[in-house]
């Protein structure tokens, strides 16, 4: 490497070291957690599921709404871990389970750069009539590195 690169992704390694999926429990999700799950299989990767929590919700408004957010998305994230191990385990893919806070498309990228992940895979959603929702479109607008789009 050069002196002056700058680390972060790397193109053209071979094979995959690790892959980052968005999870949140919606349809296409599951479908992203899945396609992730069979890549990271084939190439030996490390799987990072990532739950991002959005605070931009109403129920951040209040203290009360905040404290049940927390507790439901802490739920969720327990309920994650569990589908995970009784999937994944089976399948001998190493993997890991991540919770943040924030915007999802912002978290999942600074993440894979920490990781200096191969590719971060979501699900495709429909709102309001378009093809991608706004975080697929936001990754695959700003991140550095590939972006894989299930439906």
């Amino acid at each position: 490497m050069h002196e002056d690169a700058v680390p972060g992704f790397e193109i053209g390694k071979d094979g995959v070291g690790s892959i980052v999926v968005g999870v949140d429990g919606s349809p296409p999700a599951v479908n992203a957690a899945a396609w992730a799950a069979g890549l990271a299989r084939r190439e030996r990767a490390r799987l990072v599921l990532v739950y991002v929590e959005p605070l931009a919700s109403a129920a951040y408004w209040t203290s009360i709404g905040m404290i049940n957010a927390a507790e439901t998305a802490n739920d969720y994230v327990a309920e994650v871990r569990r589908e995970a191990a009784k999937f994944l385990d089976q399948y001998g893919i190493e993997w890991d389970l991540l919770h943040h806070r924030g915007d999802p498309a912002t978290a999942l990228e600074q993440i894979a750069e920490e990781l200096r992940a191969d590719c971060i895979v979501v699900g495709r959603s429909r709102h309001s009539g378009h093809l991608l929702g706004s975080v697929p479109k936001t990754l695959v607008t700003r991140a550095k590195r590939p972006v894989v789009v299930v439906p």
